[in-house]
Parts: C-alpha cells; structure tokens; sequence
C-alpha cells in the first residue's frame, strides 16, 4: 500500500519540524501522549506546560468527527483531564459500525477562540495534481466541505503561490487574515509535497492576533516514499484503522515484506473465525474475500493476505507457519477451512513456494488435526502440477484433508466447496503436464504464418507499426495500436529469464525476428547476452546507457523497464526524451505516487503510452508479449496466446489478468489482447485508454474489463456506454464488494485497492456499470458464464465466425526447467558433501550456520565441520584453534614470509604475495605435519620400538620428520611444543603416538641437543591421537585423513594469518623495492673462469 494513515501526533510533528512559512505557527510541539501505562508524575515533568495551561484531550486513533462524537475533552486542568480519561480510557466504543477500545489519546493547550476565527484547509492528491481545498467557516459543524469549499488545482510540477491562494481560495476571509492564510497555506503546500503527503486536512485551522494554530488533523502519507524522506521522518509508525487490533503477527509479516523484494501481506480481521485464506496475489486476494462473503462467510472470515512475487521457499513457509499458528489456537464447533488459492502465476514456481506451505503443514499437522482443519487448494502457473503434487501427497501422509485442484477448476470454486454450497469432486480432471506442451510431438512443426497472424476471427493483414500524430502546439497523440508482428523492444534490466520468455513466444507466434532488439543494463559494460531463437543459439546486445541503445536500433519504439522502485523514475523519465518510444512498460512496484504522476505528465505531453507501474504487463497473441505476462509456455499454448482471439481485456492485477487469459480461452475463441494496467493508484494508462483503443480496432468483438474498489474509473466507461462512445459489447466486473461488509477499513494486496467514499466501492460501480449497460455478472464465479454468453450471441449473429484451430510450432524446453520438472536427468559434473548454499539458510556439514553460532562452536568448530564433517569435542576444537595460534607467525627470516615481504615491497597484491609465501610450504618448511605423522604413525603400528625407528632412519640415510630445529634445544625448548603437551596430556583421552614421540625424542637429542620433536611434528601426531580416539572416527577413516594431506592444511591455514600480517605490515611502513645487499652473497665463478 502507498498512503497510509497516520496518527495526529505524527502529522503534527512533521509540521511542526518542517514547515516554513512567515506565518507564527502557535503551540509547536506542545503535546503529551497518554495511554493506560502513562505516568502521570513524569508526564508533568516532561511537559510542566500541563500543569499551568488549560487543556484538550481527545483520543488519536484515526477516528473522524470525534467531536460530534463527544470524544473530546474542553477547557480541562490537568485533573479535569484525569477524570475526563477514567470514562474513556481502555472503553470499547462504536464509530460507525466499527467496534474499538480507546487506547491513545493525545492532550494539548486549549486555544481561546471565536467562531469566525476557525478555518477549513485540506490537500490531497489526484491523477491530475493536487486538489486544495479551503473554507472561511471550519470547526465542529463545517458540514459538506466538498459542495462547499473553495477549490484550487495545482497541477502536476507546479508550485502554489500567495498571489493564487488569495484570489482563489481566500474570497470570503477578512482582508486583515488573508496574508497570515496564504502564507501558511503556501508553506503547508510545500510542506505537503516535500514530506509526500497524499492527505493533509486541518479542521478547525485558528488564526488569531497571536498567530495560527492547528487544532486537529489528520493526514496520509506515501509509504513507498520511505526510502527518500527517512532522514526526516524517521521511523513512522502506522497505526491501524479504528475497530481493529495491531497484532504481533501483522507486525512480523510487515518486516518479513519489508526485507523482501516478494509481497507479503497480513491482515486479522477476527481471529476466532473458522475461514482462514493464504491466497497467491493481490488480486486474487480480494475474488477470494469476495466470494467468501457472497456466499455468507463475512462474519467467519479470520484474515486477509496475500503473498506474491515469487517469494523463496523460506518465505513462504515463514508466512504460512504464522497462519497456521494463528488458526490452531482456539477451537471451533465446526472446525475450520484453510483456503490456498491463487490465480495462475506469471513467473512464480509454483511447487518452490508450496514446498515451504507443505513444510509448514507438516510442523503443524498435530494442531491442524486437533482443530479439525480442512484444506481447499487452487493454483496455476510455472510448475504447478509438482506444487499440487506435493500438496495432495502431505495430506495423504499427514492425514489432513487436502482438497487439491488446479486451472482445470475455476478460481473461486474451492470457496463454495469449503463453504458446503457445492459438492467435492471425488477426481477432478487435471490439465496435461507442462511437458506434454512444450514437448510437442506434432508432425506439423511450422504452421503456415497467414492462418495466426490476422484476427482469429476473420483474416485480414498484421496490424502496421504505430504512427503518432498530432497538431502543433498540442500534445501528441497516443497510438491505438501499440504492438504488431513487427513490434521492436529495448529491456531495461538484467532480466534473461524475462527476455527468453518473451523470445519463445515470439518464436511459437512465428515472428520473423525477435521482439528484443536489446537490453539496457548501467551496471556492466557493453557485451553481448546469449539466447534461444527455437532450437539455435543468438546474441542480443547489451549497453550501459540507454542513449547508445536508441542510437544503434532506431526501429525499437518499446522500452520494458525492469528498473527497481528507485531507479525506475529516472530511467523512464530518459527514455521517453527519445520520439521514437510510444510505449513503456514498467514492471516496478513502490514507486512513489508523486513520481508517478510526474510520469504520467510527461507521457501525456510526448504522447507515450504507459502500462504500469506495478504491473506485469500485457499480452498481444500472435505479435507480442511483455516480459513474464502470460506466465510459461505451457500456460500460453493452453491458453491459445500464441494466436489472436476476439476478446480483449484489461484489468488491474497481473496475476488475476493470467486467469482472464485461462477463463477467456476456455469460453471463447481466445484473447485479442489483453493488458494489465497496474494496481497503483495512479496507474500510467487507464482502464478507458484501452478500452477505447479496443473499440476502434476491427480485429476486437467484445471486450471484458476487470475493475477493482478504489478510483472512478470504471465511471467513465459507463459515461463511454451512455454517450454511443463504446458500442461493442462489455463484461465488466470490479473486485472488493468484500469491502463493505467489514467494520473496519481494510487495505487490500493493490496499493489502489481502497474506497475513499461511497461511490469508490466495489458495490457502487458494479451497480452503475450494470444500468450503464454493461455485462455485469452477479459475482467473480460467473464471470466466466457471462463472457460464454455475450461470446455465444455475437457467433449466432455473425459478428465473430471462429477459424479454424491450427497447432504452433513446437519450442524445445531448457535444459533449467525441463530438470527442475523431473523430466530429464544428468550425472552431476562434480560432488560435494560440506557445504549447501541452495536454501535460505547456509549449511556446514549438515548444520544450520544459525546453529554454528547458537552453539559457539568457534572457529575450530568450523573447521571440524568443513575438513572432517564431523562435530568434534570442544577439546578438539580447542586444540585446533591453539594449533592455529602457535602456527600463525615465526617471524620475517622463515622462507614464507621472506617470500611474501619480498612480494609486497614489490609493489604485488595481497593475494599475489600470500600465494607467494605459501609456495614454500613444504617438506622442508612447515609441510612436516603430514610427513611426521605418516612416518611415526607407520614405526608405531608396525611396533617398532623407538630405537629401531631411529636407527633404520639412519641406515635408509632419510631425516625423520618433525625433529630437529635451527634454533630450539632440549636446553632452549620451544614454548609452543610445551604449552600444545600440556593442554593435550591433560584433555585427550589418549595420547600413544605422542608418548611414542617424545621417545624418539630422547633418542635424537641425546646426540644433538637441537634434535627435538618441533611444532610442526607435535601436531602431526598429537593430531594422530586425536583422530584416533576422539570417538568421532574409525581406525580407516582417521588414517585416511592422515593420508589425503589434511594436517598440513593446519600449519597453510595458521601460517596465512601472519604472512597477511607481513604484507599489511610492509604496505604500512610504506617499504620500497627490495634489493639483496651484495655482501650477503657469495660470488663464485665456475673454476675454469676464475683461473
């Protein structure tokens, strides 16, 4: 949702910060909050005014005419204020038909004033600009301000001067007021459109010889705006409406949405009710909602949702768990329907995000089955029989009722099965696999291009390309066509899957040539992306800069912008500077209505045709197709899209536009074109832009339109039918008549999706359209019946004569999808068993990392986890991570770091001279660890005694492993090897070889003082010991360790650390080139050269 209400104090507070204007704002930032947990003693130290000044209190809960409803205290102390709160205070009362408790008030200074010195003022915004409206007569009994008012339009990019305020707004208030008026009215003005404000209403507004004062108001602002106005808002909570609690749950789902670029949405309308929802986008939310309350389930309907936007697995199942949470806490009588539903998906997989249901309905199946939960499913899109799969298969084993049904069944239908109005299909049909499309074993592999290009209905040549013409001076105008066989587009957006998409339709509607001439991307460099043109391989080019794309493909007059939320403004504002662009396609969602607008000016301006945003597009069969619209190819060959029908359509939601294509296919000849407009309150085109581009396009019989609550759109095609404009048949039906059943205001998936007054309804409209003349069915679930009929008339009256069906050409599957449906199988090029990435969560060896850390299982933890999948004892842990100490530096004279010193004064990289450094690990340096375990390891297994070790080393003229240092002695002994014996003569439960070691080491050192197990042979066999008798490995498995060279890692590991170290330190101390001095080396010339 875009505007949302927030609370007086709030509105206040911004005004107060933010406004300017040489108006003496009075009272700023006098108010106290008050709630049942308030302390009075620190309110009134807080706030000392309280405890001198007169008072006002009133609750602040987005409740209109609180004064008509005695819900403000006058002229009251601060006790006056008390006791005026013990009546009203945590009371439930009623406004309207909502039933709340009063739970926030707000008190103020009591302002002194005369009848004549209250105000009206009130901005908001329309398509237009923004409407503000101002009366000399404000208060308690201002009545009906829109009949009334003064009004002034202050159109899109322009700014609202004094001069104006005073002609136009200010005629019947005293000449002494009208400079104090205008000039806080400019400055709430700005103040209104700098905060992004869509409502702004003061009643009463006071202006007195000391200044002005804001008494009440109440105020909207665009929550999509977040990320440009967060230095000065701040944190902004949103309250909710009046009648209905804010729950945690609504809260967690709230964050969830936010951390994500899915749409999750939560809303409890009666937590006790026995019809709970988890439908699939904004639009099917709100058919479900409907039709549950058409047939009587308002009273019992539990919440309203929706997720959409292909959220992960993770996602879904958290969103799901929170439902079925919700649901499992009391009982009902008759026990309790859960509704999966949805429309047919564009692009979400459909059997990911029921994986994430199926997990959570598992968790839950004990709580499910005591509350005696039903489950009714409904869904289509990519993948959706493995989704429904899944589905039926946990209901099987949990024992849960699962009814499972896919496009085969209409949309609404499971509602009246759990509602008991129709029966339950033991079997439902089910459509054929989405391979059985696309694996296509037609002997006809090219259909004959004439037969699917015209009009399905009647023959006749492609549309031509578009033309704009207009007379100078005037704004030009917008085409009727915007896409034919010959449509060129530019992709704005790294969107390959979106491209490939739109490239099979082209190819399965027989284009000539791709509709993608290129893509935009600002974040790479030019090159070339790789695609599919059927069975071959092509090269799309790919700029930085949109100016270099308009340069080298004239021929492209459409952009498709899959620019985020915050780059889509600035791009879309660039694109159509270039004449040849006619239409653009913005697929964001959250942009601000501000920044819409400003589009929308422009476009109007250059005669460009918008289609969104929060959109996904449209659909011309047979020409052109928008990014993801119409969802994969199995849903466009089911749906016939890959040939033009009669019927055209536009419609609000992009999902539910996917559903028109399924209903209009199976009760018509199928879709001439269909375009989703965008569920924005302010969407690019309108619903009567297109249809009146339908109505004067030949090749479009009937026309069906699928409206929502929210906005008068749908008035204006009622004006087109009274008035002769339109004249070919329409079906009309718009969504939300759920709407007016509730008691409290509820905003529904679309951000346009809310009534701002009677006549914005859902019932309302339906109502006007239907005496207007339109087709008009009784609810969602005869929408398909309608269509039949009006289509059935205009074939028995000649106006559409159906052709002949003729098969597409068949498209192969990619090799991605064709795998993820289980079609194909292929011998992995590599294995792994540490490491999963794929999920929501990374996983080390079989553990959540959320776990590793729970757990603090530390860096030798880890280690244990990735090198020997196993969880190691903490004193394993602890030991590796001491070997990592003692093993990290020896100073700057050992080969490695010499190695990575010289490196770096070299002026190489910190990878080049750490790669540098650890080139040198070997036998003789450091890599002793593998060598002197394999070496004592065998002596001692094989049971020779120490001495005979020693002395058959000797005789096979080899060095034993891990003894001997340059500098350390049995008289100088080496720190590191004594602090590792301590720790592991103390903690490990064995320690053989090492005793077995240090045997050895009496022999050797007995001849040469220097000839002392060193660290890098401690840790060989102490590691030995370790694998051998930690528990966590058997005698082969810690052998094989042993042998695949995983004790040296230790030493490369630890030794990293300081040889990064050297190199940080040399970069640090700024050291040039080095040079070895002559005089540390030895010259010696070949003896014949010296002689």
């Amino acid at each position: 949702m875009s505007a949302k209400a927030i609370s007086e104090q709030t509105g206040k507070e911004f005004l107060y910060k933010h406004i300017c204007t040489t108006a003496a704002v009075q009272n700023r930032f006098r108010y106290a909050s008050v709630t049942c947990e308030t302390d009075w003693d620190r309110l009134a130290q807080e706030h000392p005014w309280l405890l001198t000044e007169r008072l006002v209190v009133k609750p602040d809960q987005l409740i209109k005419r609180r004064g008509k409803l005695g819900l403000v205290g006058i002229n009251l102390d601060l006790q006056g204020v008390q006791e005026w709160l013990k009546g009203h205070l945590m009371r439930e009362t009623t406004v309207g038909r909502a039933n709340g408790v009063l739970k926030n008030f707000l008190i103020e200074p009591f302002v002194p004033h005369e009848q004549e010195e209250e105000f009206y003022v009130c901005i908001y915004a329309t398509r237009e600009g923004d409407q503000v409206l101002f009366h000399h007569e404000g208060g308690v009994e201002v009545g009906d301000v829109d009949a009334k008012a003064q009004r002034l339009m202050v159109a899109v990019d322009e700014k609202l001067s004094g001069d104006e305020v005073k002609e136009q707004l200010l005629t019947n208030v005293p000449d002494d007021k009208k400079d104090v008026l205008s000039s806080f009215i400019v400055g709430l003005f700005n103040l209104y459109e700098d905060l992004y404000f869509t409502y702004l209403e003061i009643n009463p507004l006071v202006v007195t010889n000391e200044g002005v004062y804001v008494l009440d108001m109440a105020a909207k602002i665009d929550a999509t705006a977040d990320y440009l106005c967060k230095a000065k808002w701040g944190d902004v909570e949103f309250p909710p409406p009046f009648g209905r609690e804010a729950y945690p749950e609504e809260a967690y789902i709230a964050d969830l949405d936010a951390k994500s670029g899915a749409s999750l949405k939560l809303t409890l309308l009666n937590p006790r009710g026995r019809i709970w929802t988890m439908v699939a986008g904004g639009g099917a939310s709100v058919v479900y909602s409907d039709t549950i309350c058409d047939l009587g389930g308002v009273d019992e309907l539990a919440n309203y949702g929706e997720y959409s936007g292909a959220p992960s697995e993770q996602q879904t199942y958290d969103y799901a768990k929170t439902i079925l949470s919700l649901m499992t806490r009391e009982k009902h009588q008759q026990g309790k329907v859960l509704i999966i539903g949805g429309s047919i998906a564009n692009f979400t997989n459909v059997a990911a995000t029921f994986k994430g249901i199926v997990r959570a309905i598992k968790d839950y199946q004990g709580p499910l089955k005591e509350h005696e939960v039903t489950i009714f499913v409904r869904r289509g899109g990519p993948n959706y029989q493995e989704g429904l799969r899944v589905m039926g298969e946990v209901g099987k084993t949990t024992g849960i009722p699962i009814h499972v049904f896919g496009t085969e069944t209409h949309m609404t239908a499971i509602v009246g099965m759990a509602l008991g109005h129709r029966p339950i299909p033991n079997q439902p049909p089910m459509d054929a696999h989405t391979a059985n499309f696309l694996l296509n074993a037609s002997a006809s592999v090219v259909t004959p291009a004439a037969t699917r290009t015209a009009s399905f209905s009647e023959h006749r040549p492609a549309d031509s390309s578009p033309t704009k013409m207009s007379k100078a001076g005037l704004p030009a105008a917008k085409a009727t066509t915007l896409f034919s066989k010959s449509t060129k587009s530019i992709v704005w957006g790294m969107q390959t899957r979106a491209v490939q998409g739109m490239l099979d339709f082209d190819y399965v509607c027989s284009r000539d040539e791709p509709s993608v001439a290129a893509m935009v991307y600002p974040f790479t460099g030019d090159h070339k992306q790789k695609f599919y043109w059927g069975h071959k391989e092509i090269l799309i080019p790919v700029y930085k800069n949109m100016a270099d794309a308009m340069k080298k493909h004239p021929e492209v007059d459409v952009i498709i912008s899959f620019a985020s939320l915050r780059s889509a403004f600035d791009s879309t504002m660039e694109a159509m500077q270039y004449s040849q662009i006619h239409t653009i396609a913005i697929i964001a969602e959250g942009i601000p209505e501000a920044q819409t607008r400003k589009m929308i000016k422009m476009a109007d301006e250059k005669g460009v045709t918008i289609i969104g945003p929060a959109t996904v597009g449209g659909i011309k069969p047979g020409c052109f197709k928008i990014g993801n619209t119409g969802g994969m190819l199995d849903n466009i060959l089911a749906s016939k899209l890959y040939r033009p029908g009669s019927v055209a359509y536009v419609s609000r939601s992009g999902g539910m536009s996917n559903e028109l294509n399924n209903i209009i296919s199976r009760t018509t000849d199928g879709v001439y074109e269909g375009v989703a407009i965008g569920g924005d309150r302010y969407p690019g085109s309108t619903f009567m832009d297109h249809v009146l581009r339908y109505q004067d396009t030949p090749g479009i019989k009937m026309m069906v339109v699928l409206g929502e609550i929210g906005g008068t759109e749908e008035y204006r095609i009622c004006q087109g039918i009274t008035e002769g404009r339109i004249t070919k048949p329409v079906v009309c039906w718009c969504i939300g008549t759920c709407a007016t059943m509730f008691s409290s205001e509820v905003q529904f998936g679309h951000a346009g999706a809310c009534a701002n007054q009677a006549s914005e309804t859902a019932v309302a409209k339906n109502q006007a359209l239907r005496e207007a003349g339109a087709y008009v069915p009784r609810s969602f679930d005869e929408l398909g019946d309608v269509i039949r009929t009006v289509y059935d008339n205009l074939v028995i009256c000649g106006t559409i004569v159906p052709a002949q069906e003729v098969p597409p050409p068949t498209v192969p599957m990619d090799y991605s999808w064709a795998r993820e449906l289980g079609l194909i199988r292929k011998p992995a090029s590599f294995m792994t068993s540490i490491c999963d990435e794929r999920g929501q969560e990374l996983i080390y060896a079989g553990m959540p990392i959320t776990e590793v850390f729970k757990e603090e299982m530390g860096l030798g933890g880890v280690l244990g986890l990735l090198w020997f999948q196993r969880r190691l004892p903490r004193y394993a842990c602890q030991f590796i991570e001491m070997c990592l100490m003692v093993t990290a530096d020896h100073g700057p004279a050992v080969s490695g770091a010499h190695n990575t010193i010289v490196c770096a004064r070299a002026g190489k990289d910190l990878i080049s001279s750490l790669t540098s450094g650890l080139l040198t690990i070997g036998d003789r340096f450091g890599g002793a660890l593998d060598a002197a375990a394999k070496q004592f390891s065998k002596a001692f297994d094989s049971g020779m005694l120490p001495m005979e070790f020693v002395n058959k080393m000797k005789k096979d003229g080899k060095l034993i492993m891990g003894i001997g240092h340059r500098v350390k002695s049995i008289n100088n002994p080496d720190m590191r090897v004594q602090i590792l014996k301590d720790f592991v003569k103390q903690q490990f439960p064995s320690t053989q070889l090492l005793d077995y070691a240090l045997d050895v080491e009496k022999i050797t050192t007995s001849k040469k003082p220097n000839l002392i197990l060193n660290v890098d042979g401690f840790i060989g066999v102490a590691f030995v010991d370790l694998l051998r008798t930690c528990g966590g490995f058997t005698r082969d498995e810690a052998d094989e360790f042993v042998e695949i060279g995983a004790l040296n890692g230790i030493f490369v590991l630890g030794r990293s650390m300081g040889f990064i170290g050297h190199y940080l330190d040399q970069k640090r101390l700024k050291q040039g080139l080095y040079r070895h001095p002559w005089d540390d080396i030895s010259y010696v010339l070949p003896e014949h050269m010296s002689m």
